[in-house]
């Protein structure tokens, strides 16, 4: 008889085995992205290519393909109808933090172990690249060919509105403004559902939107991903304060110095992993719906809890 534990440690062999899998074929989708190196002006194609490709987890384009998957049906085995999207968001995600670490807003010389775009070609030319790499994104989810149920102009809104100003940016803004101030824990919650957890809940969608996903489906994987993303930005917070620079690939201890609206900074550490481990279990639980189907993503969701970078 297979003993639990056993049973755990092939189920974490394959989870790492599927990660690089999947991230595999995203590295190569994102190479195939971008102008060429060459093309003129080179140095903002440089610039573009030094964050897009500089490493990462990757996390949302795997969201994208794991969900298209747990859809279970036989257009989420199409990848070309589900790369471009996933590339898209990662796309965006890097844009985001190019500009996240210009020095009018979080001001961070190291990302994913690196110096940051602004240090390496000028704050200029930074803020360019994260501009032509969110047109971009728009420019491939067009190419997109979606399930009948989901028109291409709903996966466009979608979007545009979490990488928006209600969403996305909206979250940017209230971390700015939030910096020096004390706050309230739902001022802090507010922030990370906007700011991380709407980019996460818009990738799990896109590739079920594109995989064809009933309602019932969208809706738990929407749930699964508002819980996810809280408890990933969460543990985040916690990681700031108890990691290394070098865990982390970028500068460690600079929320508390910035006095950033952070989960540690308003009920501590300890409480901070209880609620850390209350969304994942709340994410988990969202899953249900899909029965085997979202066992890839159940154990994407523990895994995150555990990462230590």
């Amino acid at each position: 008889m297979t003993s639990r534990k056993a049973i755990r440690s092939q189920s974490v062999d394959g989870l790492s085995d599927y990660l690089e899998k999947q991230r595999q074929l995203i590295e190569k989708a994102l190479v195939g992205v971008l102008p060429a190196a060459s093309s003129r002006p080179i140095t903002i194609h440089a610039a573009m290519r030094y964050s897009l490709l500089g490493g990462g987890k990757r996390l949302r384009p795997l969201l994208v393909l794991a969900a298209a998957e747990a859809i279970g049906s036989e257009r989420a085995k199409d990848l070309p109808s589900v790369l471009p999207a996933a590339c898209a968001v990662e796309l965006i995600h890097t844009y985001s933090l190019i500009h996240d670490d210009l020095p009018c807003m979080d001001d961070d010389d190291l990302r994913r172990g690196r110096p940051t775009s602004h240090k390496v070609y000028g704050e200029g030319v930074a803020v360019l690249a994260g501009d032509a790499l969110l047109t971009r994104a728009f420019a491939l989810l067009s190419e997109i060919t979606p399930a009948k149920r989901y028109p291409l102009s709903l996966l466009l809104q979608e979007t545009a509105m979490a990488a928006g100003s209600l969403q996305l940016i909206a979250g940017q803004v209230a971390d700015l403004e939030a910096e020096g101030r004390k706050l309230k824990i739902a001022d802090v919650r507010f922030i990370h559902e906007r700011k991380t957890a709407a980019m996460i809940v818009l990738s799990l969608r896109l590739g079920a939107m594109i995989a064809g996903a009933s309602p019932r489906q969208l809706e738990a994987l929407t749930d699964f991903g508002n819980s996810l993303g809280l408890a990933f930005q969460i543990l985040d917070d916690i990681l700031d304060v108890t990691a290394t620079s070098e865990q982390l690939g970028k500068s460690a201890g600079k929320d508390l110095k910035a006095s950033k609206a952070t989960y540690p900074a308003v009920i501590g550490l300890e409480a901070s992993r209880k609620e850390a481990v209350k969304q994942t279990r709340a994410a988990l639980r969202a899953l249900d719906p899909l029965g085997a189907h979202g066992g890839r993503l159940r154990e994407l969701g523990e895994w995150l809890l555990k990462r230590q970078g």
